[in-house]
Order: C-alpha cells, then structure tokens, then sequence
C-alpha cells in the first residue's frame, strides 16, 4: 500500500514523502501511530504543505537538540558483565540498560525507538547510533567488559596469547628441525659404518 509520511519516519523517509510499504505495517503501525495517512488524492493535494511544515520543525528541534548531540557524540559507557570464556554474555545488554545508563551518566532522557540496537551479547566495545532527528544521530562507544576486569584487558590478552602460540610454534618448529638433522645424521653414520664393515 502506498501512504503519506506526516512525521518523519527513521530508515523509511521524511514528512511529506509517498511510500510503498507493506499493508500491515501501514495498518497496523504507521496510520495508527500518527506516522502516515493513506496516499489518496485528497490527501496528496496536501503533501506539499506537510512537507513544508515537516521542515520548518525539523529545524527547530536540530537547533533545540544540537547541544544534546553534542554532548553524547563520541562519549563512552561501560557495561561490567559475567561471560563465558568465549566471550559470550550470560544475558545481554539491551536498548533499555543503554538508555538508563545515559540517563545516569549524562541527564540526558531517551525514548526507546531512538536506541536502535539488537541487545549485544558479545564482549566488546560498540558503536549504537541515538537517533535524534533524521539529521542529528550521534554515536556513542558501548564498551561491554568482563567483571573485574579493566574496559579492554580481553583485547589484550588476546594479543598476549596470540604471541605466545606464536613463541610455541616458533620453538615447535626449531625443535622439529634440530630432530630432523640429527635423525640425518644418524642416518649418515649408520651408512658410513655399513660402508666401514663392507
């Protein structure tokens, strides 16, 4: 079905615009959230003026919430959580914990569907996009780390780890190399003393 956006609509388009979407998520969530009107004639006669409506306060609400991006652009939060030895959560860290913990850290009140994040179940740090307006979406960096554990040790030690099987290897190598010239050489002496007995 085809329908107007009277808001803007994040990942579909802005106030204005016609869209082809599928029926039930016409019915079912656009028109009854206020985000759509059907497309009908009478309707698009309109669109023009909604557009232009749409752009004046999307100005406004930029200007209004610039300094909020700029306040949450780039930072950090931490999440200490319990997780097996692969890495992966007991649990997960969901839209709503990211939520609370800007809430606690910076003051700043969020609505669930500006926090769109599938809930993070691997250690890690995260880039989530806070969809402000269609034009301010800044990021924050969502570092999930092990309890009692510094923010980015796994990284670390994954590192030092991976040396350290390169040392082993390495060492494995000069071992099997030093065992194979001495079985050569065994093998030589044998020859020679056959030769000798001969």
């Amino acid at each position: 079905m085809k329908v107007l956006l009277i808001k803007d609509v994040y990942k579909l388009g802005r106030a204005g615009e016609v869209k082809k979407v599928a029926a039930g998520y016409g019915r079912n969530y656009l028109i009854p959230q206020g985000f759509a009107i059907p497309a009908t004639p009478g309707a698009m006669n309109q669109a023009g003026r909604i557009k232009e409506k749409a752009t004046e306060r999307r100005a406004v609400l930029n200007e209004e919430l610039s300094s909020v991006a700029e306040v949450l652009d780039g930072k950090t939060i931490t999440f200490p959580v319990k997780a097996g030895e692969t890495g992966r959560l007991y649990g997960s860290v969901s839209s709503e914990d990211i939520i609370e913990s800007i809430q606690v850290n910076f003051e700043i009140e969020l609505e669930k569907r500006q926090v769109e994040t599938e809930p993070l179940r691997q250690l890690g740090t995260f880039s989530v996009p806070i969809h402000l307006t269609m034009d301010l979406i800044p990021e924050i960096n969502v570092i999930i780390h092990r309890e009692g554990e510094l923010p980015g040790e796994e990284e670390e030690t994954g590192e030092e780890n991976a040396s350290e099987t390169e040392t082993v290897q390495e060492s494995e190598t000069i071992e099997t190399l030093e065992t194979d010239e001495e079985t050569a050489d065994d093998t030589e002496d044998s020859e020679e003393n056959k030769e000798a007995a001969e």
